[in-house]
């Protein structure tokens, strides 16, 4: 289930498993999300296509078209300037998650 909170994260999401695996294919990513949120969060190919797309625009990923099971397939990694920025987009995931975390348990003295 995607929703709006999800939406915005969902290119965090494909940075960290690309940094972590090194590289995947567009159907795997959904496979690793589904599996990782244990099904709360479930990504369509065509849904993960187009962002994938837009990620290779801005210069964030690659992939590498190789032959798998009789058929071409793209196998994303992270781009040099992917790899460079990847540190600082985890960095600024974990201050808003903290930030969030503050906002939304005021009692909570420090995280």
């Amino acid at each position: 289930m995607e929703t709006n909170l999800y939406r915005g994260s969902i290119e965090t999401i494909i940075l960290k498993l690309l940094h972590d695996h090194q590289e995947m294919y567009g159907y795997e990513i959904t496979k690793k999300v589904k599996e990782l949120s244990a099904g709360k969060l479930v990504l369509t190919e065509g849904g993960v296509y187009p962002l994938l797309h837009k990620m290779e625009t801005k210069g964030i990923i690659e992939y590498d078209t190789r032959m798998a099971d009789n058929r071409f397939r793209k196998y994303y990694k992270l781009s040099q300037n992917g790899q460079k920025d990847y540190q600082t987009i985890m960095d600024q995931m974990n201050d808003y998650l903290k930030t969030m975390q503050l906002l939304l348990s005021p009692s909570t003295k420090s995280i």
